[in-house]
């Protein structure tokens, strides 16, 4: 039996950004909301990451080199364990055809650059993540 009452597992987040600001940005945010985080820079990093262990969420930008967000969102929802993670797309792409897209290749939510605590908690929130 369990008697520490309301001790939860912290959540994991890979936050995907190919920009090292917005990694620190995230980080710091996702840190403060009692997420664990680990951080990759483009597609096939994050991928490389999944496969050693799969994160409860996915901060993930959309244009990265080498493999940018719908093509790893694509890879990860067809492989084994991929189906679990909740996806948040994060990008400056704010057209309804990438929101569809992004949807339709398996996100669950998705945010505007610039973002802020309070999108992400949001977000984050709706998504069942906290």
């Amino acid at each position: 039996r369990n008697w520490e009452v309301g001790v939860t597992a912290m959540k994991s987040c890979l936050i995907v950004d190919d920009s090292r600001v917005i990694r620190m940005v995230a980080r710091r945010i996702l840190e403060q909301l009692s997420f664990e985080i680990e951080e990759a820079v483009d597609g096939k990093d994050a991928f490389s990451a999944c496969q050693r262990r799969m994160p409860d969420a996915i901060l993930l930008d959309w244009n990265m080199p080498v493999m940018n967000g719908i093509d790893f969102l694509r890879l990860l929802r067809g492989t084994s364990g991929g189906a679990s993670p909740v996806v948040v797309f994060c990008t400056t792409e704010n057209d309804m055809s990438h929101i569809k897209e992004a949807m339709e290749a398996g996100a669950n939510e998705y945010i505007m650059k610039p973002f802020d605590r309070d999108i992400i908690e949001a977000k984050f929130s709706q998504a069942g993540l906290l």
